[in-house]
């Protein structure tokens, strides 16, 4: 009696089905690289808490309108903690490290958040550690690099420790928000609506204490802050915990490599910010880095036929 052995793809690739929600969740991360340009060219200067609470408290209410559904038990003290980790402290730290470095810069401090990411997964998630996307994180970490010694590029301490800082915490939140899902009766928009509004209310005594209501918000400030939050808030975060609940961790965290590659672009474009080769050759690496961590590495069983890792 014969038998068929199926034969193993030749390369890694990204499972067939999963094609369609890698496109739909790196749409996020697109769009959250304009926020440096949205911060520094429309948003009245030195007022980051203000301007996160204006990204989140109102999407947040408007996230819980849509979907009707309040928090029920855990989900709660879940909801703060998720609401602080991905939106309450990053978004202070996001706008801080934006308002002291370079659009593009300050963007691509957030590529170590994959790292991070793949370190918490072994740790909270209990998932083997994929070496394959660590490399890539490294590669991409190399390429964010090479934008960062532009000449153009100040490195101011407040603003990389802040870039830094964000990158940990929304790491920590992306890996929570994976091992805690959502419930099934709340939709992907719920979740987004309970979160940011949770944020935005552990923001709104210190932004309204330390920052206050700046005296300078006009017209394009108004679209700035409906930008941030109806956009670059509410339907993003949709997008992206819809993406995690479907992806693996890790790879959808390379996804926010995308966020300094447009911000770069846009601080280019708008903003004046010299590119060098040198750059450029980064931003083919970070590139390069997201795709390849979106691939499946195939590994050997010890039968000697080829599976798809894990990982």
């Amino acid at each position: 009696m014969s038998t068929t052995t199926i034969p193993a793809p030749a390369r890694p690739g990204p499972a067939t089905g999963h094609t369609g929600w890698i496109a739909l969740t790196a749409v996020a991360p697109a769009v959250w690289g304009t926020t440096y340009i949205v911060t520094t060219q429309l948003l009245p200067e030195g007022h980051p808490l203000f301007a996160a609470l204006m990204r989140t408290l109102p999407a947040g209410l408007l996230g819980l309108l849509i979907a009707r559904r309040l928090p029920h038990g855990s989900w709660w003290w879940k909801s703060l903690v998720l609401g602080t980790l991905n939106m309450g402290a990053f978004f202070p730290l996001l706008f801080l490290s934006a308002q002291h470095l370079p659009g593009g810069v300050a963007a691509t401090l957030g590529a170590a958040q994959p790292l991070v990411v793949a370190i918490l997964a072994v740790t909270i998630l209990h998932e083997r550690l994929s070496l394959w996307r660590i490399l890539w994180g490294a590669v991409g970490i190399l390429g964010v690099g090479l934008v960062v010694i532009g000449p153009d590029a100040a490195l101011d301490p407040i603003g990389i420790l802040a870039g830094l800082g964000g990158a940990v915490s929304m790491g920590t939140g992306v890996v929570l928000t994976k091992k805690w899902g959502r419930p099934n009766s709340v939709s992907a928009v719920g979740l987004a609506g309970w979160q940011l509004t949770a944020a935005g209310l552990i923001l709104l005594i210190p932004a309204l204490a330390i920052d206050g209501i700046p005296a300078g918000i006009d017209t394009p400030a108004i679209g700035g802050y409906l930008w941030l939050g109806l956009v670059g808030a509410l339907l993003t975060y949709t997008l992206w915990f819809s993406g995690i609940r479907r992806l693996p961790v890790t790879a959808t965290a390379l996804l926010g490599l995308l966020s300094p590659l447009v911000a770069a672009t846009l601080g280019a474009a708008v903003a004046g910010e010299a590119l060098t080769v040198i750059q450029v050759a980064g931003f083919a690496l970070a590139l390069t880095a997201m795709v390849a961590g979106q691939l499946t590495p195939v590994r050997s069983t010890p039968q000697g036929r080829q599976t798809r890792s894990r990982t």
